[in-house]
This record gives C-alpha cells, sequence and structure tokens, in this order.
C-alpha cells in the first residue's frame, strides 16, 4: 500500500494514511468507498427508524432508498463529469473510476430525487413526506462521506496560516493553480463535515414543528446551500461554467429558492385558516390505515358484503329443494281394472 502524508503542523499532528482499506491481488477496497457505504448505511438506519413519523411504511421507503441510490451515483458522477470533460476526454473509460473520486454532491442529490420521484409516481408512494424523511439522511450521508475526500486528499481549499490548516503529500498539490506544495491548506471537507453535522441536530430537533409536507427538505436546501455557498470560495477544484464556480451559484440560488417557498407556503397555510389545507400526510386517515393504526372502513366492508351473499344464499337454497321434492314424488299408479275398461 502506497501511505500519504497529511499533517497539521501548528496542530503537531501528521498521519501516514493509505487509500486501500485491503488488496486481494489486483481487487481493492478503498477508503473513499467505505465511507461513502457507511454514511449511506446510516442514513438507511435513521430512514427505517423514522419513517412512522412522517406516515411512511419502513417496507416502502427501502424500496424508494435502493432507487434512489442508484439514481444518485449516476446522478452524482454524471454532473462531476459534465462540467470536467476535459479530463475525461482523452480516457472515457475512467469515467467509471469512481473509487478514484469525481462525485459532485448536487448531482447525486438531483439523481436520487429524479429516480426516487419516478419510482413514487408508479407505485402510488407519497413524495413529500418522503422529501421530509431524505431531508436528514443527506446530511448525515455527506457528513460521513466527506472524510473520503480528507483519504484520497481532495476538495482541499486555498492556503491559510489558520490553526487548523493542513498539509498534504506533494502530489495533491499538482496541477493546483495559487497554492504551493507544502503550504497549509484549508481543509474544506472537513468544514462541510461539521456543518452537515450541525444540520442534521438542527433537522431533528425541528422535525416535530414542521407545518407542511417537504418544509424539512426546504430547510435542508437552505442550510446546505448557505454553508456550501461559503465553503465553495475557499477551494482549488470547483467546477467552472465560465468565470463562475457551478456549486457556488448552485447553492446561493437554494438558498433564496427555499426561503421564498417556506414563507409562501407558511403565510399560505396561515391566510387559509383550514385545517385540512397542507395538512401533514401522517396525520391523515390514510396513512394511519396505511400503518395499520386503524381499520380500513373499506375492508370491513368488502367483508360483510361475501357475508350478506351468503345468507341470501341460504334463503334461497331451501325453496328450490322443496321445488325439487315435489317433482321427484312417485306418479299415482292406475289400477288394473280401469286400464282394461278404457282398452
Amino acid at each position: 500500500m502506497n501511505l500519504l502524508s497529511i499533517s497539521f503542523p501548528k496542530l503537531g499532528w501528521e498521519f501516514d494514511i493509505s487509500r486501500e482499506v485491503f488488496t486481494i491481488g489486483n481487487f481493492s477496497v478503498y477508503w473513499y468507498g467505505v465511507l461513502i457505504a457507511l454514511g449511506f448505511i446510516l442514513a438507511l438506519v435513521y430512514g427505517l427508524k423514522s419513517a412512522r413519523m412522517f406516515g411512511l411504511h419502513p417496507d416502502r421507503v427501502v424500496d424508494v432508498v435502493i432507487v434512489g441510490l442508484i439514481g444518485g451515483i449516476i446522478g452524482a458522477r454524471a454532473y462531476y463529469v459534465a462540467f470536467s470533460w476535459e479530463d475525461f476526454a482523452d480516457n472515457w473509460v475512467s469515467v467509471f473510476y469512481i473509487h478514484e473520486g469525481g462525485l459532485a454532491i448536487y448531482g447525486g442529490i438531483i439523481g436520487a430525487i429524479g429516480a426516487a420521484a419516478i419510482f413514487c409516481k408508479i407505485k402510488k408512494i407519497r413524495f413529500r413526506p418522503l422529501l421530509d424523511l431524505a431531508a436528514v439522511g443527506f446530511p448525515i450521508g455527506q457528513c460521513i462521506g466527506r472524510w473520503g475526500n480528507f483519504i484520497n486528499q481532495e476538495a482541499f481549499g486555498s492556503e491559510t496560516d489558520l490553526p487548523w490548516g493542513m498539509v498534504l503529500s506533494d502530489a495533491a498539490y499538482l496541477n493546483v493553480e495559487g497554492v504551493t506544495a507544502g503550504t497549509p491548506v484549508h481543509p474544506c471537507f472537513f468544514y462541510e463535515s461539521v456543518w452537515c453535522a450541525l444540520g442534521v441536530l438542527l433537522l431533528i430537533l425541528y422535525r416535530k414543528h414542521r407545518k407542511f409536507d417537504g418544509e424539512l427538505f426546504l430547510m435542508y436546501i437552505g442550510w446546505y446551500g448557505l454553508g456550501r455557498a461559503v465553503i465553495e470560495g475557499f477551494r482549488t477544484d470547483s467546477l467552472w461554467l465560465g468565470d463562475i464556480r457551478v456549486s457556488q451559484l448552485l447553492a446561493a440560488l437554494c438558498v433564496v429558492a427555499a426561503v421564498i417557498v417556506i414563507a409562501f407556503i407558511r403565510i399560505n397555510i396561515r391566510n387559509m385558516n383550514d385545517p385540512e389545507y397542507m395538512k401533514l400526510y401522517a396525520l391523515t386517515e390514510e396513512s394511519q390505515i396505511a400503518l395499520g393504526l386503524i381499520p380500513d372502513p373499506n375492508a370491513a366492508e368488502a367483508a360483510e358484503e361475501p357475508a350478506a351473499d351468503a345468507e341470501d344464499a341460504a334463503e334461497v337454497i331451501p325453496e328450490e329443494n322443496e321445488e325439487e321434492t315435489v317433482s321427484e314424488e312417485p306418479a299415482e299408479e292406475i289400477p288394473a281394472e280401469e286400464e282394461k275398461t278404457e282398452e
């Protein structure tokens, strides 16, 4: 295994880290993938434990998560490749080398939500409560997954003289403009990991106070966007669209959009003064029936119909039997003398 050096000079910390967990022959397992998988598992555990709070059955959540995971990976890679195609143009096969890094979180969110939305439409699963459930799952995964950037020595920032500035191996500084090898840089991965952890805490504290389905997800979009807009300004590996940092622009737009939509819906809820308007799905009869909290009246009616039919059939059967009994009585025999007279 090749060891990479990472140090924090002013803190007196130094680490020699391998990107590989272990290798068997030509097959290697990388820390990047392990950490992403760990983040996914923790997010899934949260989702299954909290599904009923949002009126969703855990079994149906698992189905959506599997579809969303596939869409998220595809979206994250496609987003990254689209804005850095020059790195793949000469070797397009490397597009599939996701173990080396190169997954864009915004692409992952877009891909996961898009795939989940289509699946929910087909399977008739309520989508907005599912978004609220995912609102905490996403930052859980991000909080853990960002440490994969630390192992890979990527997603770092510009030079800094702050106490927590980190120094990477010389190879990490190659092709990075404005940064000199051996100079401490911003640990942007750590900034984002901490920001996401705080987001998880705040969203969990607020989830019981949400006013409408989808509010928690909008808050996540706004919270993450606010932090990303600032952190992205430090990074040296941003994806660019002309002179604009793509992720920074998208993050700022997410903050504005989230604030506007939340304010608009909350004002409508207050003005409507109707308890049924934008009612939380978890409080509806449909949700409580699906979770088995109350009996399904339609199922009870369906069970009563066969019983009523059986009673009607029982009343008809005796009459039919009486007719059959009459028709089956033997014909009265004619005395022999009468038969001769007739002849």
